[in-house]
């Protein structure tokens, strides 16, 4: 287990995220770390990586941008720049706390197979740093919702480190599409479902040849007390433990007797 943070004022803090180091949700993120920690340092990608998962460059160098103090750019995915920001920008002392985000967008059911920010967190769960990944839901044409994020982040990462969790554990945070002052609360929950690609739209480019764009209509259940998705939709906050080992106890077990 990792133990409780009870001074988080002392705590080495690293940002990261999916969306690109000039993204305005890691700017939130960076402000809301910054009221809590005097040790804040920011390693993410050079450019969006959405939808990037848990993918590392490896058949290339990368490189290490300096953008201001405490401030590093990386020409890679999420997982590059915080296993970069781990164990080189900060390989002197390793940071205490893992942030990444603010996503632009929910990152809720088999969203977070996917997503960069929950690899970010993920990637820093796997060095033995403990991890919450952030993101902001909001709907078709709506503008995003950074104060809801912005007003409640701190409150979430207080709560979580005063309690600790595994090792093998990350933890996902989800914020509603409403006000502020209009969230309903902040709820424990399980991932849902909800698969993108449903929406295939088949067209011709320029010169005749036939492409395939994969559109965001999803597959939802909303409707299932619990999950993520239905905590979100409702106007509560989701917290939602996400565990690394991906191995399945009970199928593991019944194998076991097969192949014995």
């Amino acid at each position: 287990m990792h133990p409780p943070m009870d001074n988080l004022a002392d705590l080495r803090i690293l940002i990261s995220n999916d969306d690109g180091i000039n993204a305005p949700g890691i700017k939130v993120l960076e402000k809301v770390a910054r009221a809590i920690s005097k040790d804040v340092w920011v390693v993410a990608p050079e450019t969006e990586q959405s939808a990037a998962g848990h993918s590392l460059t490896i058949r290339r160098p990368l490189r290490v941008r300096q953008v201001s103090r405490r401030r590093y750019a990386v020409d890679g995915t999420p997982t590059d720049a915080v296993l970069l920001g781990i164990n080189h920008v900060l390989k002197g002392r390793r940071p205490d706390l893992v942030l990444s985000g603010i996503n632009r967008g929910g990152n809720l059911g088999e969203d977070v197979t996917y997503s960069g920010t929950v690899a970010a967190a993920m990637e820093a769960t796997i060095l033995g740093v403990p991890a919450i990944a952030f993101s902001q839901y909001y709907g078709p044409d709506q503008p995003v919702r950074w104060a809801t994020a912005e007003h409640w982040a701190p409150e979430i990462i207080r709560r979580v480190t005063r309690v600790g969790w595994g090792r093998n554990v990350l933890i996902n945070v989800n914020f509603p599409d409403v006000p502020h002052g209009q969230v309903t609360g902040i709820e424990v929950t399980r991932q849902g479902k909800r698969k993108i690609g449903d929406e295939l739209s088949e067209r011709l480019d320029p010169r005749g040849d036939p492409y395939i764009w994969i559109g965001a209509q999803r597959a939802e259940d909303r409707s299932t007390p619990g999950t993520d998705i239905e905590a979100v939709t409702r106007g509560a906050v989701s917290v939602t433990p996400l565990c690394v080992d991906l191995t399945d106890r009970d199928t593991m077990r019944a194998l076991a007797t097969v192949f014995a």
